[in-house]
């Protein structure tokens, strides 16, 4: 009877050497599938080859090894590879070289990789100040089934941006699908789109109304609003405004609602 480790593929043993710390063991035995042109699991062995070598600190190594990978046209273990070129770039801040490996990625076009891809070509657009960019990546993942994170990376950004009535639509819709942790994130989230919807109505009231009494509200509401937003400074020139506002019935009245509290 043929003893079971006798019966274990070169490949499972390369795993077993891995997982127990015999990076070497597996490196060599990882080293020699991947250099096999004719090996059924070359892709899976150059991938397995660049963890290896990356885990021993030979960057160049891994990445020749994940590019044996990425050639031999395999969906997954391309992709996977793709996915460790752009790490091993990132890590050492070669940011277009990392994104060249995550378009790699989009090339090969693999479900399951797809949204990570477009999650980080859209952080690495922020990064450089691309925020059109990093929005037409989010968008992208999201639309790839991407996960929470995006919709709310892509809610943050909007915000950012002075767009909270589209930011709310999002979250409203993300909302439908997300477990009770992420929900209670995106309704935090949903809230500061809300209180930034509050600001640009109250402040159109107070340049717009026509009767004091609304003027004054507005101008408070607005004024007690902003500090909630972190924009302490924002909120005194609208008490200013207010203040010395040329109708003095009105600044009377903004003077007793600061007062009030």
């Amino acid at each position: 009877m043929t003893p079971p480790e006798l019966d274990t593929s070169p490949l499972d043993t390369a795993r077993r050497l891995a997982e127990s710390g015999d990076l070497e063991g597996a490196a060599e035995i990882f080293g020699r599938l991947a250099g096999d042109d004719s090996a059924p699991d070359r892709a899976q062995a150059a991938v397995g080859l660049a963890v290896v070598l990356e885990e021993q600190g030979d960057h160049p190594g891994a990445r020749r090894a994940a590019r044996i990978a990425l050639s031999a046209g395999h969906a997954e273990y391309s992709a996977q590879a793709a996915c460790l070129l752009a790490q091993s770039f990132e890590r050492e801040g070669a940011a277009e070289q990392a994104r060249g490996a995550w378009q790699a990625v989009l090339g090969v076009g693999h479900d399951d990789y797809v949204p990570l891809a477009h999650m980080a070509l859209a952080r690495l657009a922020a990064e450089d100040n691309d925020l059109d960019g990093a929005e037409a990546q989010l968008r992208a993942a999201l639309e790839a089934g991407g996960p929470m994170t995006a919709a709310q990376r892509l809610a943050d950004l909007l915000l950012e941006r002075g767009e909270p009535g589209e930011a709310a639509d999002l979250i409203e819709a993300a909302l439908e699908r997300a477990d009770d942790d992420t929900a209670a994130r995106l309704r935090v989230q949903l809230g500061i789109a809300h209180l930034e919807l509050a600001c640009a109505q109250f402040a159109a009231a107070a340049e717009d109304g026509r009767d004091r009494e609304t003027v004054s509200l507005a101008i408070e509401l607005l004024a007690r609003t902003l500090p909630l937003r972190g924009r302490p400074e924002q909120a005194e020139h609208v008490w200013r405004y207010g203040l010395d506002h040329d109708d003095a019935e009105l600044a009377e009245q903004v003077r007793l609602r600061r007062e009030r509290g």
